[in-house]
């Protein structure tokens, strides 16, 4: 059955794939007037997680925010549609890399990576990195239901060079490496609710006591990782600027949490700059109010 509804939806993907990027945003903006006023997908969640994290902003700031947000959330999935037959000069005119200077002299030294970054702007699109380095960069990913899409969606990020991970198999990848004494630079998206039962650290994010993934520091300081903030910045409509801002080169010289701290504040500046643009549709801020959970700390950053 899986493999009926991909031979059923995937030519038509690709077709969509294949048109101009003038063409793909006319019919973005019809499927934003299709989902926003005819279906209505997830409008009430995006206006209650806009109403917590700005609850100063007028009504009418807000929806103009939701509005805009809309018209970037549909843009997003036109471009990772796009990413299935996107030219290499295509990719590397519209995601740029401003500073990838920082990355090579890092590789010099010897150094691994993590990347800590968010669902913001066009994250999906880093996984044109190794067109302009090549060193090992892994990219962790959440498995799909349909495996038959969902090989062909590894293949198609992988084309230009990067390697994808299941969620599962990240530890598994850079304990590895690190045991063969291997650098690897590792991409990880730290920004969504974590579960109550697996949290370690709740914090104020957006103005919400919320529980934090802590899973970048933990791999940095256990693995002895250079800690690395990847942010992304939406220049136009299509063209993307991915900046790196070097946090440490000595991860465990930092208290627990502090590295994850540095990451939320800098996040939370940039979404109250351009708030349209983080991943509103996702329930942030589901956990509010619950108990605290904590767990031991030396278990999340046991070094050995």
């Amino acid at each position: 059955m899986q493999k009926v509804v991909f031979y059923i939806f995937y030519p038509f993907i690709w077709l969509l794939s294949k048109v101009a990027f003038p063409v793909l945003y006319v019919i973005s903006d019809f499927l934003y007037f299709v989902i926003f006023y005819l279906v209505g997908y997830r409008k009430k969640l995006v206006l209650s997680n806009l109403k917590r994290a700005f609850p100063n902003k007028p009504e009418k700031e807000i929806l103009k925010i939701r509005r805009k947000f809309y018209h970037h959330f549909v843009d997003i999935f036109m471009e990772m549609i796009k990413t299935f037959t996107i030219s290499e000069k295509q990719m590397m005119k519209h995601y740029k890399f401003k500073n990838l200077d920082l990355l090579e002299n890092l590789a010099k030294k010897g150094k691994s990576v993590i990347f800590i970054g968010s669902h913001y702007a066009n994250w999906e699109w880093f996984i044109s990195v190794n067109l302009h380095l090549d060193y090992s960069f892994y990219a962790s990913y959440t498995r799909i239901s349909n495996k038959v899409f969902e090989r062909k969606l590894k293949k198609s990020r992988e084309r230009f060079g990067i390697n994808m991970v299941l969620t599962k198999d990240t530890i598994p990848t850079i304990a590895k490496n690190y045991k063969e004494n291997k650098i690897g630079f590792y991409g990880l998206l730290s920004d969504q609710s974590s579960e109550p039962y697996k949290t370690y650290y709740w914090s104020d994010f957006l103005g919400v006591r919320v529980p934090i993934h802590t899973g970048a520091e933990m791999l940095a300081k256990k693995y002895n990782c250079t800690f690395v903030i990847m942010e992304i910045d939406k220049v136009k409509r299509g063209y993307y600027e991915v900046a790196f801002e070097l946090v440490t080169e000595h991860p465990r010289d930092f208290a627990d949490y502090k590295l994850t701290a540095i990451f939320l504040e800098k996040l939370e500046r940039q979404i109250r700059k351009k708030p349209e643009y983080y991943f509103w549709t996702h329930n942030r801020f589901k956990h509010e109010g619950k108990e605290e959970v904590k767990q031991p700390v030396k278990v999340l950053f046991e070094k050995k």
